[in-house]
């Protein structure tokens, strides 16, 4: 252990400067609509772990849990020169985070880029970003929550098939594990991804609801819905058309996933999607618990307020975002919601 965070520290403070290109691209045409696929992680691998968002809490102790986690999955480890790097709420400047995803992207050595964890601020660096340089040196990106905003601008501007998944501090339960390695491992389709073991408070074995059945397919697309949200009315925001859109949202109360579904139906986002499925939704609830409260829409309600006026599948319960057992999501390739059974389909790889 101790040789660990001598490691670490060695890394960190010893590193030399590397080179980068730091350089605010206008809001503009992405750069390619062509469908990029990275290469598939093998064992022994490097993964570049990256801070864009919020700064680490206990930075060493946070960096040697991440390092031991990705070790023990059985891949290297690289850190970014910045990624201790702290600016209030924010882990570092945008130079800094900007110069950190351009150094991992531009290393032959680097086979996959993930997030050490999430928070707040990755959207602040896409008019920053290089993307052809992101499009000529194509690899794993992955994380979730905050990073929604990375995933998907980076895949509205390059093409690049990104992924919803664990970040570097996530529990890797069996579940996490077996989607991570076969999604970022498999060079065919992954097919069905199969329910996530239960919890202790859960009963029955059919705990995604279908608010409207059927089968649709399409692109997927997706992520934390407050971060999408915040795309809308940018160069970054999703493309929906002819897409599977998965949402997932944590800690907010009815009304505001009532006004964040609003501002997508208005924006015209669900016009012409092929299905909707949500993750479980379990703490979206009133936040006071006044008597009054039973005066909240539901859940439920709000869903069914929302897409009574459409006619593709959709879905509540699945088991992604902020929970334990998370797949691993590829966003881009064509996936299947079979709503009458519950089930979502990964119809291609998302790696080569």
């Amino acid at each position: 252990m101790h040789s660990r965070r001598k490691f670490l520290k060695n890394s960190l403070l010893g590193m030399a400067a590397v080179p980068y290109l730091f350089r605010n691209v206008p809001a503009g045409t992405p750069v390619s609509k062509a469908l990029i696929k990275p290469s598939a992680l093998k064992n022994g691998d490097t993964i570049g772990l990256i801070a864009p968002a919020s700064p680490l809490i206990e930075s060493q102790r946070t960096l040697i849990e991440a390092v031991e986690k990705i070790e023990a999955l059985g891949f290297q480890v690289t850190l970014g020169k910045n990624i201790q790097s702290k600016k209030g709420y924010l882990a570092g400047t945008i130079v800094e985070r900007v110069a950190d995803i351009h150094a991992m992207f531009s290393d032959p050595e680097i086979k996959a880029i993930m997030a050490i964890r999430g928070g707040y601020g990755s959207a602040q660096l896409l008019p920053h970003l290089d993307y052809k340089r992101i499009q000529n040196n194509p690899k794993i990106l992955i994380g979730y929550s905050d990073i929604t905003a990375l995933l998907n601008g980076i895949h509205r501007m390059t093409g690049l098939v990104t992924f919803h998944g664990p970040v570097a501090i996530s529990t890797f339960t069996d579940f996490t594990k077996k989607y991570f390695y076969r999604v970022l491992g498999e060079t065919q389709a992954i097919g069905e991804i199969e329910d996530a073991p239960f919890e202790d408070n859960l009963q029955t074995s059919n705990r995604i609801w279908a608010f409207r059945k059927g089968i649709g397919e399409g692109k997927l697309i997706g992520g934390n819905l407050t971060l999408l949200q915040a795309s809308l009315g940018t160069p970054y925001e999703i493309d929906t058309k002819d897409s599977l859109l998965f949402f997932e949202e944590v800690d907010e109360a009815p009304y505001d996933l009532d006004r964040i579904l609003n501002q997508f139906k208005q924006a015209g986002k669900f016009n012409h999607c092929r299905g909707v499925l949500f993750d479980k939704l379990t703490s979206i609830k009133p936040y006071s618990r006044a008597p009054g409260f039973n005066n909240s829409l539901s859940v439920e309600e709000v869903i069914a307020d929302i897409f009574d006026e459409y006619d593709f599948p959709v879905c509540v319960g699945f088991s992604l975002g902020h929970i334990k057992d998370k797949p691993t999501l590829p966003l881009g390739i064509r996936a299947r919601l079979d709503a009458d059974k519950g089930r979502l389909i990964l119809l291609e790889a998302a790696v080569i």
